[in-house]
């Protein structure tokens, strides 16, 4: 005997059952001559609120994000895909709202990343999620954080390692991004009008290393600050730099002319 159909009363409404059982409620409807999902209910009616709901957003140019409440049968994500679509005549899976030379990927009402047209792709196909200050996406299985695609680092801190030149930290466009500092433990300082590298490494409190004339020869100097430590027993997991852009030969090389601080060489495990 077949189920009822107790959602088919309701335009923009189909029953689903769960694999337990349960019987559910979609609701999508069809604009532009695309079907577009407006989600999971648990009754027919809350299906059919947000199948109204997505009509209206498409339809009545007077709504805009700014109109959002808490209480709308569809979520913040949905309106900002729904109305993208109805202004900008295409649809997004997440909730990205495009402008002229950018586009704008919406966290919550007031949470607003920018981005350059060219990460569109890569953005309208993953969704980012938030933690802290922290924005990362799910790319193959793990979760990979979004500066990443700008060249910081995990371990780079704001202000420090990089910075946003505008100082506004939700501006992810390239031309706003300053990679201070590429490698572990290395800082860019100016001496008398003279750029120069210094070196740091951690071990019970902050240890120099040196301070060199290139970004390359310092961050070879961690790596051989490293290299010292493990030899006198130190068991602490460091980060290596991975230089690239030489030859094994030319960096060992370097490797064995850089000078390294005597605390590190004379370095005792207490």
């Amino acid at each position: 005997m077949d189920r009822p159909d107790p959602g088919k009363q309701y335009a923009g409404v189909f029953p689903a059952v769960k694999k337990n059982g349960q019987v559910y409620f979609r609701a999508s409807l069809t604009y532009r001559r695309k079907h577009i999902s407006l989600g999971s209910f648990p009754s027919p009616l809350e299906a059919h609120l947000a199948y109204l709901e997505g009509g209206r957003l498409l339809s009545e140019t007077e709504i805009s994000l700014l109109s959002y409440h808490s209480d709308s049968p569809l979520s913040f994500e949905k309106w900002v895909c729904l109305i993208n679509f109805r202004d900008n005549g295409i649809y997004f899976g997440t909730p990205i709202y495009m402008g002229q030379k950018l586009f704008y990927y919406y966290i919550s009402p007031r949470h607003i990343l920018k981005f350059d047209l060219d990460d569109l792709f890569y953005y309208s196909s993953h969704k980012i999620m938030r933690r802290g200050n922290h924005y990362f996406v799910a790319d193959y299985g793990m979760q990979v954080n979004i500066a990443s695609r700008h060249g910081i680092k995990n371990y780079a801190v704001c202000g420090v390692d990089y910075r946003f030149i505008n100082g506004d930290n939700t501006d992810f466009r390239r031309e706003n991004i300053e990679i201070l500092n590429t490698y572990h433990g290395v800082r860019k300082i100016q001496k008398k009008g003279k750029t120069l590298y210094t070196v740091r490494i951690h071990v019970k409190g902050n240890y120099i290393v040196g301070t060199y004339l290139t970004e390359l020869e310092a961050a070879i100097a961690y790596n051989k600050a490293i290299d010292l430590l493990r030899e006198k027993g130190v068991q602490k997991k460091y980060t290596p730099n991975y230089v690239e852009g030489i030859s094994a030969s030319k960096y060992a090389e370097i490797y064995s002319s850089l000078e390294i601080s005597p605390k590190i060489l004379n370095f005792r495990i207490s």
